[in-house]
């Protein structure tokens, strides 16, 4: 055993409880936020304590002050100066609560707890009570840092981007009605994935997207080399409006679902088996023989399933035009149904949502969340990010 270790272990033995141990801890806490204190008003001042002051302002005593932390509810003194100037970063004035217990309630909002759930674990974890005005005024701050992120500017090159909506009951005008979330979720060139925005709409539309598209070209996207969307009538045409040289891929995990409604549970398992040999053929030639065989097999029950998929062809076969590893992330937008699934999860408690702010704050938070991990860039990102400088070189290199 290492004497850092034993000395731990001797360390932790004087403490017979949890409580004592907590106790402990809380007066450390104490004692190091006083310390800060201190060293904020001797940067405020210019001079450390006992030195000469060059000016007129001067240490004033302390004042006590009540303040939540992680430990619970301590009294601790805050330093004044003689102007009153001295307005500490660590607890503000007219602030009763240290940053960590805020990051806390942001938390716990974020993971889809109501004010009142919130405020019940508060006071069973750290012993103090906090309000639920208090707790909305800690999460309504989150206000401006989602107008900050909306407005962020954005690479000029996306390789893939992804896009979705996902619907949310939303009070207006005292009726509960769908609205529709727009997200984007781009590849940027390093490898990383993005969220590039939320907007809120009405139900989702070809129309709305042309503007989310249009924000996302104002604040600096010059160019998208592949777009992956769901089948939603005139989807490829608004994309192509803003960004011509962009190819779009229409889902196919959605296309098999549409096709799927038309089909009788007893056909089910045989019609799916037969659609694996279309998106799964080595190239579009071999798909469009495939589709051939199936609709042969299949047309004369289920027409407009396989009315569907011809539509659609052109824009249901864009993956074939690149290697497997790229056709592998762009024929499916699962990624961003995943992102989705994780939103709901977070929001699944609130049946309706009372303003629009409300659902673009709980929305945001789930994804700040959510996205906490997307740190790496994507597997097999060296083979993919060549394979993109091979077909795209002087777009990826804009």
């Amino acid at each position: 055993m290492k004497k850092e270790d034993l000395f731990n272990d001797e360390f932790l033995k004087q403490f017979k409880t949890g409580e004592e141990l907590t106790g402990f801890l809380k007066q450390l806490q104490k004692r190091g936020i006083e310390k800060m204190l201190e060293g904020e008003l001797d940067g405020h001042l210019g001079y450390s304590k006992h030195e000469q002051s060059a000016t007129s302002n001067a240490r004033n005593g302390v004042t006590q002050k009540k303040v939540r932390t992680s430990f619970g509810e301590s009294t601790i003194e805050v330093p004044r100066d003689r102007d009153a100037t001295f307005n500490p970063m660590l607890v503000p004035k007219r602030k009763s609560m240290v940053d960590g217990i805020e990051n806390v309630i942001v938390s716990l909002y974020a993971k889809g707890m109501s004010n009142s759930d919130i405020e019940e674990q508060i006071r069973e974890v750290y012993n103090f009570d906090v309000s639920t005005s208090t707790i909305s005024r800690i999460t309504d701050a989150i206000a401006n840092d989602i107008v900050a992120w909306q407005n962020r500017p954005l690479e000029p090159v996306y390789l893939i981007v992804w896009m979705d909506g996902i619907v949310f009951k939303v009070r207006e005008n005292s009726k509960v009605i769908n609205k529709t979330i727009y997200i984007a979720v781009g590849l940027r060139r390093d490898g990383k994935k993005e969220v590039l925005g939320l907007w809120l709409g009405k139900n989702e539309s070809s129309a709305f997207w042309m503007s989310v598209l249009t924000d996302m070209k104002a604040r600096g996207v010059e160019d998208l080399l592949i777009t992956a969307t769901d089948n939603l009538n005139g989807f490829t045409d608004t994309i192509r409006t803003v960004f011509p040289e962009s190819k779009t891929q229409i889902c196919v995990v959605h296309q098999i679902r549409n096709a799927c409604r038309y089909v009788v549970w007893k056909d089910k398992k045989a019609f799916t088996s037969d659609m694996k040999n279309i998106y799964n053929a080595p190239t579009k030639q071999a798909a469009e023989a495939a589709l051939n065989d199936f609709a042969d097999k299949w047309e004369s029950k289920y027409s407009y399933a396989i009315k569907s998929w011809r539509d659609n062809w052109e824009e249901l076969t864009v993956f074939f035009e690149f290697p497997l590893e790229i056709r592998k992330i762009i024929y499916t937008t699962n990624l961003i149904e995943n992102l989705n699934g994780k939103i709901r999860k977070y929001t699944k408690n609130k049946l309706s949502f009372p303003t629009d702010q409300a659902v673009m704050k709980s929305v945001y938070l789930a994804v700040r969340e959510a996205t906490k991990k997307w740190s790496m860039p994507i597997r097999n990102w060296g083979i993919i990010l060549n394979q993109f400088l091979t077909i795209y070189e002087k777009r990826v290199r804009l």
